[in-house]
């Protein structure tokens, strides 16, 4: 499964409201967990089975905490059994399709 999620916290008392610490701590979960992943301006994207991947959200969300008084999460999953790598296939079959290849 793919799961694209945004975690950030909310109240935080910045002046500036920037969350880039929140999210780096998110972010830095999920790459220590080995799965493979991306992460984009707004989104970090993970691939893997199902309780691996919500463990992952689970522990990145709770990282956020101390950083705020609230945290919102965004989720969108694709659950695609018996596929894996559509982290890059994806892409590249969009990619393939504009170039007129698909």
């Amino acid at each position: 499964m793919l799961v694209a999620f945004s975690v950030a916290p909310s109240g935080s008392g910045r002046a500036d409201a920037s969350v880039h610490d929140a999210v780096a701590a998110a972010v830095t979960v999920v790459r220590e967990s080995g799965l493979p992943n991306r992460t984009t301006s707004m989104f970090t994207e993970i691939e893997g089975e199902w309780d691996e991947v919500f463990d992952v959200v689970k522990r990145a969300t709770e990282a956020v905490l101390p950083f705020g008084s609230r945290v919102s999460l965004v989720l969108k999953a694709d659950i695609r059994p018996g596929y894996s790598g559509e982290l890059d296939a994806k892409v590249e079959r969009l990619e393939a399709a504009i170039d007129g290849e698909g």
